[in-house]
């Protein structure tokens, strides 16, 4: 044996891009060039390929009919460039690749011509995952598909096939990735062949086992029944709702003490991500000392399994009871009763999470365990406010005015209170960004020290603990709603997800950004997850309910507003009003329309609670002295005509009633009021994106006062500010308006093609309106808007 050691390989990790043009064999040779360049130039084109060639982190392998490429700067830089690519490919339909990627070992070779080269496994395995595609597929390995299943924006994208046998008898596992536009979500033909197969050769093997199978079944069936699934639906057996602890203090604010207790365990238990656990919001509505009905809980939370306790606290001892119940059978699982001293109130909580997940069978992590472990704070006063704080917070998110002020307020106050007893209280930290980013953000106190406080807070959070889930979900909060940084704030969700998987918050605030983003289905997965965890929260239906509607999905729509009042169904005038009108709107139902007017008319609570909504249904109906009286219970000085960012003011509204009425001196004299208003709102603030909608307004007003081109300008201006691509949400809006003040000043060729637009997209143009609002009036008989209108008309 020689003494002389062989050097080692040099081998690093490549993430690897393998494609291939389908059906390259069967084309002539001149279509195989010509297509091979074509490929060469939309590969050299996309961005990810230009940005790793620029860092020296790219190395390219022709392959005859593809190639690869092997990245070494970014594990998500090969599924980002065959998404460009398929990008690409829509327009070039003679051109039909599929890719295969996977992260492995590469090392570096000298080829026939003496060139630097790379081989190695993970190539081997890329070209593995790719012939197992047809055409217009992205296949990943599963083992890179792991990686980024961290990401929540790739998550939604990730889809499971299978396992399928390749060259030398090998198995890979292989993931799918599509979106709504891109990639292929058909099953491989490789991997349905493999599947149709394995099904006929287990029918003859079920065939041969089924008479033994018969004689265990009734006894496993036993054995296993309440270890998996539900026997009676889709609940899952590790599931649980930590229901509020009742206070048995003879001091009734302990009561505050009880609700730490129960939120802290509630926290704790979240962090497992191999539990399903229902969010705080939609717990609290089982208030302890209220009649429980335990089977009906778990059906309404979806669970099966709750966590009940109660609280002692007298000087500086406590007493913990915590039992849990299967909520299928009532049957006590697991209790117990804590005697400590106070100051070791956090342990317990720790032990009772650690207790429930161990007779649960779920699998807790090491990290989940430190987590679990981890005590908030070690100053009891500090922790006491800051669950008052909380409560605050949670109490304003439903309220509106000069209330949602005060309690985000004296919460501010309380948290400022809790950081100084404990300057590293991480917890209160987060939940003071979250107070201030609700009062600048909700309560519209538009300063930039309001943001420079948050962001402090987060800042003092991310120095005691960077990898802090909690800190990261707050510094997503305050990116989208100071910044509308909608990319970053995704990025930093991603990263707080790793340690906070039922965090309802986080699916939440995903789709909201993906709205914004123009991913409707993938907004409609987050907000439906988001649902699943907290299935009681009214803010996360609506959330889900607008989505539908302005996707122009009213079953949808409607099936959700059903499920909000089924919240409490005693209680529920306005949903079911909302319920009514989802149906004759669908349908533009003018006497069902007309019905909902009169009765908002007939009474005074409805047109009171009702006013905004009741002023633009009568002038679509154009009823303008419905319209008169419903303006005259609006309270304030705006009405909003879609919930979006154009926004009129009284004036205005006055004016287009004054129209309707064909008092044209009242008209003009009403908008030039709006516009002396307005002209003052636009110079006060800044020419960004958050003020579009006031642009906007300002040039339907002077649309409405025969200024044209001043019209025309500011509706062009604001659509620049946030046009669709940047904004899926508002950007639609100002479209919309934008095309009225065409309409309006008679530019109809100019309207038309904003509204072809309109049509085609979310939160655009409805069947009801262009059929019902008077600003279309100057286009109706033009059979280019009629077939507009036509074309978005209900299907029956």
């Amino acid at each position: 044996m020689s003494s002389e050691l062989k050097p080692h390989l040099h081998l690093e990790v490549g993430h690897i891009l393998f494609l291939d043009i389908v059906g390259f064999s069967k084309l002539l040779a001149d279509e195989q060039k010509e297509l091979v360049q074509e490929l060469n130039q939309i590969v050299r084109e996309t961005k990810q390929f230009q940005a790793a060639q620029a860092e020296g982190k790219l190395t390219r392998l022709p392959t005859g009919d593809g190639m690869v490429l092997v990245f070494t700067n970014n594990p998500e830089a090969p599924v980002e460039c065959a998404l460009e690519i398929s990008q690409k490919l829509q327009s070039r339909p003679q051109l039909k690749l599929r890719m295969g990627i996977h992260s492995g070992p590469v090392n570096p070779v000298a080829d026939v011509n003496d060139q630097a080269n790379l081989a190695g496994a993970g190539i081997n395995v890329a070209q593995r995952v790719m012939s197992c595609g047809d055409a217009g597929h992205i296949l990943l390995s599963k083992h890179f598909a792991e990686d980024l299943e961290h990401y929540a924006h790739w998550r939604s994208h990730l889809h499971n096939v299978g396992e399928v046998k390749v060259k030398h008898g090998a198995k890979i596992r292989l993931v799918n990735l599509y979106t709504d536009q891109l990639g292929n979500s058909a099953l491989p033909e490789k991997l349905r062949q493999a599947k149709a197969a394995f099904r006929v050769k287990s029918a003859a093997i079920a065939a041969l086992l089924l008479i033994a199978a018969l004689g265990v079944g009734f006894w496993m069936l036993r054995r296993s029944q309440g270890r998996f699934e539900s026997a009676v639906g889709s609940i899952p057996y590790k599931s649980i709702a930590v229901l509020p602890f009742e206070n048995l203090s003879e001091e009734k604010q302990n009561a505050f003490f009880a609700d730490g207790m129960q939120d802290e365990v509630l926290s704790d238990l979240a962090k497992v991500a191999d539990l399903k656990v229902i969010s705080r919001t939609s717990v609290m509505l089982y208030k302890a000392g209220n009649p429980r009905n335990l089977r009906e809980i778990g059906q309404q939370l979806g669970v099966a399994h709750v966590l009940e306790g109660n609280v002692q606290r007298a000087g500086g001892k406590v007493r913990v009871n915590a039992q849990l119940v299967d909520t299928r059978t009532d049957k006590h699982l697991w209790a117990q009763t804590y005697d400590r001293d106070l100051a070791d109130v956090f342990a317990i909580q720790s032990e009772i999470a650690q207790s429930i997940a161990s007779e649960l069978q779920a699998k807790i992590s090491a990290s989940e365990k430190a987590a679990i472990d981890e005590q908030p704070t070690k100053d009891l006063a500090a922790y006491d406010l800051h669950v008052r704080a909380t409560v605050l917070i949670n109490k304003a998110a439903y309220e509106g005015g000069e209330e949602q002020r005060k309690n985000y307020l004296q919460a501010v106050d309380l948290l400022n209170q809790a950081v100084a007893r404990d300057p590293g209280f991480l917890f209160a930290y987060c939940r003071l960004a979250e107070a201030h980013d609700a009062l600048y953000f909700q309560v519209f106190d538009r300063t930039p020290n309001r943001l420079a406080l948050a962001k402090a807070a987060i800042d003092s959070a991310f120095r005691l603990k960077p990898d802090s889930g909690e800190a990261h979900l707050a510094l997503a909060r305050h990116l989208y709603n100071g910044y509308f940084d909608y990319d970053r704030a995704r990025d930093e969700l991603a990263i707080a997800l790793r340690t906070l998987p039922n965090n309802a918050q986080i699916f939440e605030w995903s789709g909201l950004i993906d709205r914004r983003q123009g991913r409707w289905r993938d907004a409609v997965r987050n907000l439906e997850r988001a649902i699943e965890l907290d299935p009681r929260n009214r803010r996360i239906l609506l959330d889900a309910y607008m989505t539908y509607h302005v996707q122009r999905d009213y079953r949808q729509a409607g099936a959700i507003i059903d499920r909000f009042i089924a919240l409490d169904p005693n209680n529920m005038s306005r949903p079911r009003h909302w319920r009514a009108y989802e149906d004759a709107w669908a349908r533009v139902d003018i006497g069902a329309l007309r019905a909902l007017l009169e009765k908002g008319m007939d009474d005074p609570a409805f047109l009171r609670d009702r006013a905004t909504e009741t002023f633009f249904l009568s002038l679509f109906l154009r009823n303008p002295v419905a319209a008169d009286r419903a303006l005259g219970a609006v309270t304030g000085n705006t009405v909003s005509p879609r919930g979006g960012p154009v926004i009129f003011n009284r004036a205005y509204a006055e004016g287009l009633v004054a129209q309707m009425k064909g008092d044209s001196g009242a008209a003009r004299a009403a908008f030039n009021a709006a516009r002396t208003e307005q002209d003052k709102v636009v110079r006060a603030q800044p020419d960004d994106d958050a003020e579009s909608g006031h642009l906007c307004f300002l040039g339907l007003i002077d649309a409405a006062l025969g200024r044209k081109q001043e019209a025309l300008s500011e509706g062009r201006r604001a659509v620049e500010l946030v046009p669709v691509t940047k904004d899926a949400v508002n950007g639609p809006d100002i479209l919309y308006f934008y095309a009225a003040i065409c309409a309006q000043v008679g530019e109809r060729d100019l309207a038309i093609e904003q509204l072809k637009t309109l049509a085609k997209i979310p939160v655009g143009a409805e069947y009801g309106e262009l059929r019902l609002d008077p600003f279309w009036d100057p286009l109706r008989g033009d059979p280019r808007f009629e077939q507009i209108v036509a074309s978005l008309a209900p299907k029956q």
